[in-house]
């Protein structure tokens, strides 16, 4: 028997576990459809296969997203924030204003190759001409902060005189993003066009390094110097 006033204790029952239960099954819920809306588009998918896949039920589905659409949403929600979150774990404001640029550039590329899936679920928004991200909180929140670190990394180079002024840290994240993105979504068609293995190795590797070689002359001051894309990059 215990001594404190000879009883056995009773186990302490876990905090607000109601609460616990139903982020797991938000989190396999958007996990599940995550897979099913990237295979199959908004469209195409269905709760009853999301439902199944979670190992939940169409009910509890809309009971937590309200609606397909409200689900596809907050998948995407989701797909923004986990590349945002990733990409600040990079600590590039940590890093010398060249070695930031080249990176992120070099895991653009590596995250959209380890994960297809958010490719596809952006080309399903862009069908949607972006009605479910319109009015979205979410993507405001995460979005400017990254602009702001990109500006940051351009201004700290334009100081240390390693990058030219007037760079938009807009148009630089668009064009970090696009030479990735284009070569991925259309290595199916590009593959046949140019008669090339968009997906070998050695041609995945020579891509990242034009990849780099060609933001890294964008945004360098080398204003007078002819550029050569051939040359590979010291």
């Amino acid at each position: 028997m215990n001594k404190v006033g000879g009883r056995v204790p009773m186990a302490k029952k876990p905090k607000h576990p109601i609460a616990r239960d139903a982020e797991e099954t938000r989190r396999r819920i958007l996990a599940a459809a995550k897979v099913e809306f990237a295979r199959k588009g908004l469209g195409g998918a269905r709760v009853d296969e999301i439902a199944a896949r979670s190992k939940s039920n169409k009910r509890m589905i809309y009971h937590y997203f309200g609606s397909k659409e409200k689900l596809f949403t907050a998948v995407l929600e989701m797909a923004y924030s986990d590349i945002r979150m990733a990409e600040r774990k990079l600590k590039l404001d940590e890093l010398a204003p060249e070695r930031a640029i080249r990176t992120l550039v070099e895991f653009t590329w590596n995250y959209y190759l380890a994960n297809p899936e958010f490719l596809t679920l952006v080309n399903s928004e862009n069908l949607h001409r972006a009605r479910h991200l319109r009015n979205s909180m979410v993507i405001r929140d995460i979005s400017g902060p990254f602009v702001a670190m990109v500006k940051s990394i351009l201004d700290r180079g334009v100081a240390k005189g390693v990058f030219r002024k007037g760079i938009d840290a807009v148009q630089l994240n668009i064009t970090i993003a696009a030479i990735g993105y284009y070569y991925l979504t259309n290595r199916f068609t590009g593959s046949i066009i140019f008669e090339r293995d968009f997906m070998a190795r050695k041609n995945l590797d020579e891509r990242l390094a034009f990849n780099v070689d060609t933001v890294l002359r964008l945004v360098k001051t080398r204003p007078d110097r002819r550029i050569d894309l051939r040359r590979p990059m010291q």
